[in-house]
């Protein structure tokens, strides 16, 4: 009852909340907090590479889709919002961590619902704007098989309509596996604007989750490619084709060299 009354006077907005009833200031103090620690062992005991940062500052504030490639369940996406909070401030390709008083709050990621109910550290980065995906074909490690998560569609859908959203089309860190056909259908039902996003060096700096360091002084590159339009009549095993190439995840003809090189 309280709330309800102060917001009818806030003139700041510090009580606006996201479509799924979440303060926007609560997302900002997550992030705040989390920030600090993160900013050190992505900047300072690694080194991070951006490129192609200017293309965010053209963007509009809603609609807009991200999809990567993925090496690691946190360290990826946590640094796609320390990036996308620097560029909120004015910030190209490099990160200072003032941003954080004023971090980027509209931003959400599509993450397993599994992977992020597993301790207090991936339940407390949920609040910073993690859309829950329960997988269908993914469960505890096993290949399962179960009825699509629908809800994760229209959630998506509602995160869009309000800012940005991370997205990993291949739902799994292993790389060169299949792009799913959700992402095809996200695409073709919101018509947003896609930025590729092409990122390295976390599978060799971090260990799977992305919270503990494999090996430090690494270069952690991302790299943001120019925005895609998609048409909206492109069928969706195209769709699927595209993304797969623009974020360099079609298979390579040297793939036993680059096992070889990953491993070692």
């Amino acid at each position: 009852m309280i709330m309800q009354a102060i917001s009818y006077i806030d003139l700041f907005g510090i009580l606006d909340k996201d479509p799924f009833g979440n303060y926007l200031i609560l997302k900002r103090l997550v992030i705040f907090f989390a920030g600090w620690p993160t900013f050190w062992r992505i900047a300072v005991a690694n080194k991070l590479k951006i490129e192609g940062a200017q293309h965010l500052s053209k963007l509009p504030n809603t609609n807009v889709f991200f999809i990567s490639n993925h090496q690691t369940y946190f360290a990826d996406v946590i640094t796609f919002y320390h990036i996308f909070s620097a560029s909120k401030w004015g910030f190209k390709n490099k990160i200072y961590p003032i941003y954080l008083f004023s971090p980027r709050a509209r931003t959400f990621y599509v993450a397993a619902k599994e992977t992020m109910q597993k301790g207090i550290i991936p339940k407390l980065f949920s609040l910073a704007g993690a859309i829950l995906v329960e997988r269908s074909w993914r469960a505890q490690g096993q290949n399962v098989a179960r009825e699509v998560d629908n809800s994760a569609g229209d959630n998506i859908s509602e995160a869009l309509k309000f800012g940005w959203v991370i997205s990993f089309p291949q739902g799994t860190t292993s790389p060169y596996a299949p792009v799913r056909k959700g992402t095809a259908h996200i695409i073709k039902t919101n018509n947003p604007i896609v930025v590729p996003v092409v990122i390295d060096g976390f599978r060799r700096a971090f260990n799977k989750t992305g919270l503990s360091y494999k090996k430090r002084n690494t270069t952690l590159h991302v790299r943001f490619k120019e925005p895609v339009y998609f048409n909206e009549n492109q069928p969706l095993e195209e769709i699927v084709d595209i993304v797969t190439k623009i974020i360099g995840q079609n298979i390579p003809e040297n793939i036993a060299e680059w096992r070889t090189d990953e491993s070692s």
